[in-house]
């Protein structure tokens, strides 16, 4: 890697400033040839900025960072520029002429960090759904795993299962010899027993998917009940169709809303109804209910006896129609506050979706090589043969590793040499 990246680090212009980031080898060189010298590091210096035939291409702040103490690990230098289209178009041309200086590719500078080890992969991960959180739970998730929290307890997990290993393979390969013998009739049941629980009640957490998707509640019922009213109301915007024809409904429709941080996904269907001769809204009564068996919470508009076991009983137009002592909720659309208790009651229902102890929360691929971590710690912790128990362990230290992306290895030996004066 000897090639030197630039990019705009800001929004696209026209923007107020304009953030433009160099990163390599030729850094330095590329600032000397646009400001003519070079600012002392991290100083941030007014500079004239300007192309090979000495034309001002724009007054900017620049600030060089040596490596490899940057983002990078690279020499890093930003040229903040005015936010003006041409201004950054004729800077990327300028910097595009320099040899050895090239476009970054999308994600290049976050990838350059991974490979000088500013970053490992969960941060990096971390970083990317921080780009994309929308909502502030999916904000906080991505915080703990952009700033080394997720990755320091996936650490922690890695050197508790090298050090079990470690002894373990200590016993099996230097038992007879007298400076290991603190260790010997070691037995890894326990501590590998006590690592698998503390993996396995991080995967029963929420995923970092599951926060992102949200929770899906979806309104049913038969024909007429106020389903699409109701779903206007709990989205204060008229998203669906409301007449007083029956079956108006007769598709899916959905919208995305956020409440006290977390997403919910709302989705109006279609009346339920027995036998229909209509082609149309026999699909609709279908997709209907495989929401129905899919969501998270029903909000059911119907008889109570007839709801779903992922119910909560809605007696809606309860202006004008007598709830039950079977109903769990009365509203009206026309009334505002009880609208807002049932945004208070599918909060209660469906925080245990989405709530997290710590505020983190693991991606599928990482939940993936956790799941297989635990199994192989939970073989190891039942197994007698010490030598199964060795390969049950090798392989969870290198499943964690790979979590990390990085050599499992390398990791075991480190805990081994740290624990155990084997050298003579």
């Amino acid at each position: 890697m000897t090639d030197t990246i630039f990019a705009l680090s800001s929004g696209r212009p026209p923007a107020a400033i304009a953030v433009m980031r160099i990163s390599g080898p030729r850094a330095d060189a590329a600032l000397g040839t646009l400001a003519g010298s070079l600012p002392a590091p991290r100083t941030a210096s007014l500079r004239a900025l300007r192309d090979q035939a000495g034309d001002l291409l724009d007054r900017a702040l620049v600030i060089r960072f040596p490596g490899p103490a940057t983002a990078t690990g690279e020499d890093l230098v930003e040229l903040h520029l005015h936010g003006g289209r041409a201004i950054v178009a004729s800077v990327e041309q300028e910097l595009s002429r320099l040899p050895g200086l090239r476009l970054a590719q999308p994600g290049e500078f976050t990838r350059r960090a991974l490979q000088h080890g500013r970053l490992d992969v969960i941060q990096a991960e971390g970083l990317a759904d921080l780009l994309e959180a929308e909502t502030e739970s999916q904000r906080r998730v991505a915080i703990a795993a952009s700033e080394g929290r997720v990755s320091q307890t996936a650490r922690e997990w890695l050197g508790r299962a090298a050090d079990i290993a470690a002894r373990v393979e200590a016993e099996l390969d230097f038992g007879d010899e007298d400076d290991v013998a603190s260790h010997a009739g070691y037995h890894p049941a326990s501590d590998a027993g006590a690592l698998a629980c503390d993996i396995e009640y991080a995967l029963a957490q929420p995923s970092v998917e599951r926060l992102r998707d949200g929770i899906t509640v979806v309104l049913a019922g038969p024909r007429n009940a106020g389903k699409s009213s109701l779903f206007n109301a709990l989205l204060q915007r008229d998203a669906a169709i409301v007449t007083p024809i029956a079956g108006t409904t007769r598709d899916v429709l959905e919208a995305v809303v956020s409440r006290a941080g977390i997403p919910y996904r709302l989705v109006d269907t279609a009346g339920l109804i027995g036998d229909t001769t209509d082609e149309v809204e026999r699909i609709g009564i279908s997709r209907a209910r495989d929401l129905i068996d899919r969501a998270d919470l029903v909000l059911w508009l119907g008889v109570p006896d007839d709801a779903p076991s992922n119910a909560l009983k809605v007696a809606s137009q309860c202006d004008h129609r007598r709830p039950t002592d079977e109903h769990d909720i009365a509203t009206s659309v026309h009334v505002p506050e009880t609208v807002d208790a049932l945004w208070t009651a599918i909060d209660q229902r469906c925080r245990i979706y989405v709530g997290w102890s710590d505020g983190m929360a693991f991606r599928e691929r990482q939940r993936e090589d956790m799941a297989s971590a635990a199994r192989e710690l939970r073989c190891a912790a039942n197994e007698d043969d010490p030598l199964l128990q060795a390969e049950h362990l090798r392989l969870a230290t290198r499943w964690l590793a790979r979590l990390l992306g990085i050599d499992a290895a390398e990791e075991m030996l480190d805990a081994l040499f740290r624990r155990f004066c084997l050298g003579k």
